[in-house]
């Protein structure tokens, strides 16, 4: 259970640097390699006046500009890692969380940003993090705003006895292995014995892999269980949550809300989320 490959996936209009020094510290901690990746497509524009050529030469300056902004970001990544030996760049004129969904075949985890507020992005030149979590088949791990180095010491394991979360556990144990305090916390609204039989389960599976773990069970009958989450990552200053992405239907998700919305919106933790 090691990451081999790591790619790093950049936005075509945002700052790249910081986003490639934190991927590349945390690939070099990992001894493994590190694939920088991006795309961007173009997309129609209504053209004004009579001209039928107008549209295809607004989309041909599209794809010019793309590909422009691709080369500026293969220099900038290539800089940032000092040219090493174990890193490669990737890059695509098509819709962003496609392209990068086929190409997480090539990598053991992805490493994206954290996600504006609202959720809301442009798909032809940004990537769909809902969309991704649910299609790449890989673990997503979602950076901290600040983007600050992961040491993963304290770790909170979001648990809800489901695929995703039992998924998320097993993609996280390269940093489970390591870690110093690790919490399997279950915010349960029903019966809390069946919750505390559970977590011990996972703590006793994570000790025959080599993880000292500890749980918690908290009463959710009375409260936000995403809301009670974050606070015990607070609490224990936890650096990393692993958690299942979007255990119940992602459109009941994206209208009432859920743990797997709620902490991608918690920007001051990095995140580890498996689907």
């Amino acid at each position: 259970m090691a990451f081999k490959t790591i790619m790093v996936q950049l936005d075509v209009d945002a700052i790249a640097a910081p986003r490639i020094s934190f991927a590349w510290d945390l690939a070099q901690r990992h001894e493994a390699d590190l694939i920088g990746f991006c795309a961007a497509e173009a997309h129609f524009v209504m053209p004004t006046g009579t001209d039928d050529g107008a549209a295809a030469q607004a989309i041909w300056c599209q794809v010019e500009e793309i590909e422009g902004r691709l080369n500026c970001l293969k220099e900038e990544f290539l800089s940032t890692v000092n040219g090493s030996n174990r890193v490669s760049w990737r890059c695509e004129i098509g819709n962003p969380t496609q392209q990068l969904t086929l190409n997480a075949r090539a990598a053991d985890l992805i490493v994206t940003g954290s996600p504006k507020s609202d959720f809301i992005v442009d798909r032809h030149r940004a990537v769909d993090l809902g969309s991704l979590i649910l299609s790449a088949g890989r673990p997503i791990l979602v950076a901290s705003e600040t983007l600050a180095p992961i040491r993963a010491e304290n770790v909170l394991i979001a648990w809800n006895d489901t695929r995703e979360v039992r998924r998320a556990v097993i993609d996280a144990m390269p940093f489970l292995v390591n870690a110093r305090d690790v919490v399997v916390a279950i915010a349960d609204g029903g019966k809390l014995g069946c919750a505390r039989e559970s977590a011990a389960d996972v703590t006793q599976f994570l000790a025959m892999h080599g993880v000292v773990a500890r749980a918690e069970v908290m009463d959710a009958r009375h409260d936000d269980p995403a809301e009670i989450l974050l606070q015990m990552g607070q609490q224990m200053v936890a650096d990393l949550i692993v958690l299942g992405g979007y255990g119940h239907s992602r459109m009941r998700e994206l209208a009432f809300g859920g743990v797997t919305r709620s902490v991608l919106r918690a920007g001051s933790f990095h995140r580890l989320i498996s689907n």
